[in-house]
């Protein structure tokens, strides 16, 4: 039997947590949904550092949702340690925030994000956004061949 893609939500406000997660129910998506708060979270949990080092418990994922305003470590520093990993760095990347700064913008694509989505108002906004991540990256998308 074929795993559910695995999906890495790194997101450090609790509200946009419970609003992802309701809206990943909503749309009836059953993949696994790993959730860390911090970019040092999510580099232990992507580099399989300390106590995550057993990918048969923490398997890699096929999908990160990114935050750019993270506590210690910032999304664009995950994203850029990400992305200079050979084994990490095809791994499809969704910048999810609420920044609508152009030069975040420009800073995600410069290190290689796959695509850069500010997070809607509304809860049907996001239900849409979530819809579409669904359809295209874990559907329609030909996946990159992430290891060696």
């Amino acid at each position: 039997m074929k795993r559910k893609a695995v999906i890495l939500l790194v997101e450090d406000d609790r509200m946009d947590i419970e609003l992802t997660l309701d809206a990943f129910r909503e749309v009836k998506l059953e993949n696994e949904i790993i959730t860390v708060q911090t970019g040092e979270e999510a580099l232990d949990y992507l580099l399989g550092r300390g106590d995550l080092a057993d990918r048969k418990s923490y398997p890699l994922p096929n999908l990160v949702l990114l935050d750019l305003k993270l506590p210690g470590i910032s999304g664009l520093d995950v994203l850029k340690t990400l992305k200079k990993t050979p084994v990490l760095k095809r791994l499809p990347v969704i910048i999810l925030t609420s920044s609508q700064e152009e030069s975040d913008r420009a800073a995600g694509y410069d290190y290689g994000v796959n695509s850069y989505l500010v997070k809607p108002i509304s809860f049907s906004g996001f239900l849409e956004v979530v819809k579409n991540i669904y359809d295209y990256w874990l559907t329609l998308n030909v996946k990159a061949p992430l290891w060696n």
